[in-house]
């Protein structure tokens, strides 16, 4: 089975049992500004796992591409990527335990024919905040599954949430399958590495509460994920996930470029493979590499993978053609990637000239070490990876190539200075994105609505032409980018905030409809982002003044939001602007 294959026979499976398929959703989170990227299937539906009610129903299925930043040093094993599909079923407080698992069982051994003998399962073994999952573990061994193929398993393996500080969460069932050869043990060690996880079913009974408490949740739901690239490396019994179509082909072409062998250096061209795809998707966002926030981990992605290159004996300039081979893999499932393929190149090319200067510059400090005879210590490899980018590998491999002599403690030291880098980077990310998912404070709701005020103030004082091309709101101010090719006057940004304030001192009412796409347009709504529209979409009217199709979240009335007031705009790039605004 190949992965279109895949993707087809599970959003049909479920949709043969009442789910509807809804498409995924942006790579970067429109209405979340508490984190960079989408990190699971789930993460685009919280406020409807919350309780809000989703235009589609209460059965969803998709395929939604997820990235995760927190594990880019691990990439390089078997299991680890920074870019995933993950395959995902829903029930919004409709169907519970008995359906999902049955589901499950179903989907894995008479859809994609894997046989029940190589599964096992794990269930949560209780604690004091909820019981042990015997229903669980009950419902699967009356689908066939012996008592010594389930474990119970602690909160720390078998407990899902919540996703931010509090809101819901619950115990999950996992399942696993046995990839160790033909003789399959009767009773399942989780670990034992060769049980592997394909299968998640959550139930989010409870909600977590910023009293540090449990408590039961207003609505019941399960959330079903299952990683496709995982999955399918499994189907087609290949030995890890890069040997699929789907990593495969840029595989090849590292080994073109570098006259090296995949089995011969399989870390460094994983490596290579994952965050030049992931790095594609996120450009294909309209993402541009620097040093701040999406921009910032692109950058990261697109340096490492020429590092690893170049480690492989690539000197030459290469990720522009390795994005456009990722692109050929996703274009039918993904088009956003072939009507963005010039950006992609383009900025793929412009970042690697800029750091292959920064690789010549460390190559020349090197050589400049080198002549003073001192020992290389911890901290001056650390200060090679902050400012040029080069691992640890990279310069101790320089350092044997020009004879340098390490410090005694040099590789220790160096662990200690990358921790304590890892540590901040860490506080910093916690207190930027402190909200968790979906932060919905009164304060971001506020600036939520603002927006809308601004995008249609804007497109008043300026013309038609303005659009939003992306937006960032914390509790604390709103971030808005839109086109627009000139810089705009204090008289035109007078006018803009003016605007806003009328229709606050107004108070008018924010209105929420549910209708169709179609209907939508025809009924005026503005639409920005129309590829990742439902079959049904939610209105935010506010008077006579805004008209907005959204998904987010939005005060009850304008007079809430209290005065509004600019207080910044620049470029963001080329014909986009950006406006920074706060309430008070």
């Amino acid at each position: 089975m190949e992965a279109q294959q895949l993707r087809e026979t599970f959003l049909k499976f479920f949709e043969a049992r009442g789910h509807k398929i809804i498409a995924p959703s942006s790579l970067i989170p429109q209405n979340d500004p508490t984190v960079l990227f989408t990190t699971a299937g789930m993460h685009p539906l919280v406020s409807y796992l919350n309780g809000e009610k989703h235009p589609e129903g209460k059965r969803l299925c998709d395929v939604q591409p997820c990235l995760r930043t927190n594990d880019i040093d691990e990439v390089g094993d078997a299991v680890h990527l920074t870019f995933f599909e993950m395959l995902g079923n829903w029930s919004l407080g409709d169907y519970w335990k008995k359906e999902a698992i049955n589901w499950s069982c179903e989907l894995l051994v008479e859809k994609l024919r894997i046989p029940k003998e190589r599964l096992a399962i794990s269930c949560f073994a209780g604690d004091e905040n909820s019981p042990k999952d015997e229903v669980s573990a009950e419902i699967w061994r009356f689908l066939g599954v012996p008592r010594t193929r389930i474990a119970f398993l602690p909160k720390e393996n078998n407990w899902w949430g919540p996703a931010g500080q509090t809101g819901p969460c619950g115990p999950d069932t996992e399942v696993f399958i046995w990839t160790g050869g033909e003789r399959i043990p009767d009773d399942f060690d989780p670990e034992d590495t060769n049980w592997v996880e394909i299968l998640n079913d959550v139930f989010m009974q409870y909600n977590y509460h910023s009293s540090g408490t449990y408590g039961p949740s207003t609505q019941k739901n399960v959330d079903t994920g299952m990683g496709l690239e995982r999955m399918l490396a499994i189907l087609q019994n290949k030995k890890d996930i890069f040997e699929t179509e789907l990593f495969y082909p840029i595989i090849q072409a590292v080994e073109n470029l570098s006259g090296n062998k995949y089995s011969g250096a399989t870390r460094a061209f994983r490596i290579i493979a994952d965050h030049i795809k992931a790095a594609t998707f996120i450009l294909s966002e309209g993402v541009i590499p620097s040093n701040k926030l999406q921009g910032y981990v692109a950058r990261r992605l697109i340096r490492r993978a020429i590092v690893f290159a170049q480690h492989l004996g690539i000197v030459s300039n290469f990720t522009s053609k390795l994005s456009g081979i990722v692109v050929e893999i996703y274009q039918a499932t993904y088009p956003r990637l072939a009507e963005t393929s010039k950006f992609i190149s383009e900025k793929m090319e412009k970042e690697e000239n800029r750091f292959r200067k920064t690789i010549a510059l460390g190559l020349k400090s090197f050589e400049k070490y080198a002549k003073s005879g001192d020992k290389l210590t911890g901290k001056l490899l650390f200060d090679f990876y902050q400012t040029c980018g080069f691992p640890l590998e990279l310069s101790l491999e320089i350092a044997r190539e020009k004879d340098l002599a390490l410090a005694d403690s040099a590789r220790e030291d160096y662990k200690k200075e990358f921790q304590k880098h890892q540590e901040l980077s860490r506080q910093g990310t916690d207190q930027q994105f402190k909200g968790g998912l979906a932060d919905a404070r009164l304060e971001t709701t506020r600036l939520h609505s603002a927006a809308h005020l601004l995008h249609a103030a804007l497109r008043q004082v300026l013309g038609t032409h303005v659009l939003q091309k992306g937006s960032n709101i914390t509790a604390e101010r709103l971030r808005f980018d839109f086109s627009h090719g000139a810089k705009l006057t204090d008289e035109q940004l007078q006018r803009v905030e003016d605007l806003v304030n009328e229709q606050i001192r107004e108070n008018l009412p924010v209105k929420i409809e549910e209708m169709s796409i179609d209907e939508a347009k025809k009924s005026g709504a503005l639409g920005v982002f129309d590829d990742r529209y439902e079959n049904h979409v939610k209105v935010f009217t506010i008077g006579d003044f805004s008209r907005e199709i959204c998904g987010g979240p939005h005060a009850k009335s304008t007079g809430e939001l209290g005065r509004f007031k600019i207080t910044n705009e620049s470029s963001s790039s080329a014909g986009i602007r950006r406006i920074k605004a706060v309430l008070g």
